[in-house]
């Protein structure tokens, strides 16, 4: 008990000493930048500390599917840099996220910095040759930044669906451990109560969504 009061006193103590860099990053590069601190052990409100507005994060929010898919990943999650995804709301975003550790290696948290790029994309659409071809945004991910978990998990789950061309009843079993496998890998399932929120989502029992999950584990260890 010791230890782990040890270890959440030591992370306790590097979220505290980043929060400065927060507000200094952001006072550095302007109203276009936004960076936030992630306290994973509390992924329904992972965010603690803001500053900027890009994404609307605010303190108290839940992380994105871009957190759970580092939750998946586990200790062996490596940085995310320099990737760009859209918002809802249809800003391009640059970003980086940078997992943070304890003395022990456990990943625990994450520094993200996201930048605003819409504009840039514009110029660089009309500079054409000049500025070289600009990523189209038919092609850019969209990055779902909701203030509480349920909401990420309802959008993954939404979004995967489409994908396989049919609501739940319209799919084989291949299809639905795919999808469970899928959500797996993204983190969804790190979130407590997340099985039965997926359930509920694709009305379907408590129990199916746990023998699907089971079962798409199971093959995939094989």
């Amino acid at each position: 008990m010791a230890g782990s009061g040890s270890r959440d006193a030591e992370r306790d103590a590097i979220l505290a000493a980043l929060r400065p860099v927060v507000e200094g990053l952001v006072a550095t590069f302007g109203p276009v930048c936004e960076v936030v601190l992630h306290d994973y052990r509390r992924p329904e409100r992972s965010v603690v500390a803001v500053a900027g507005e890009v994404t609307g994060r605010v303190v108290g929010a839940a992380m994105s599917e871009i957190g759970l898919r580092v939750l998946a990943g586990g200790d062996k999650a490596s940085d995310d840099l320099n990737y760009v995804t859209r918002t809802v709301g249809g800003k391009m975003v640059k970003s980086s996220t940078m997992v943070l550790r304890d003395s022990g290696g456990s990943v625990f948290g994450a520094l993200c910095v996201n930048v605003d790029i819409t504009e840039v994309a514009k110029v660089q659409t009309l500079l054409g040759a000049l500025a070289g071809p600009a990523v189209p945004v038919a092609q850019t991910p969209v990055t779902t930044f909701e203030h509480d978990i349920d909401s990420v998990v309802d959008v993954l789950v939404d979004t995967h669906l489409p994908a396989r061309e049919g609501t739940w009843s319209d799919l084989d079993r291949p299809r639905r451990l795919e999808l469970f496998r899928s959500l797996d890998a993204r983190g969804v399932f790190a979130v407590r109560h997340s099985v039965e929120q997926v359930a509920t989502r694709l009305g379907i029992s408590r129990a199916s969504a746990y023998s699907y999950l089971s079962q798409a584990r199971a093959e995939e260890s094989r």
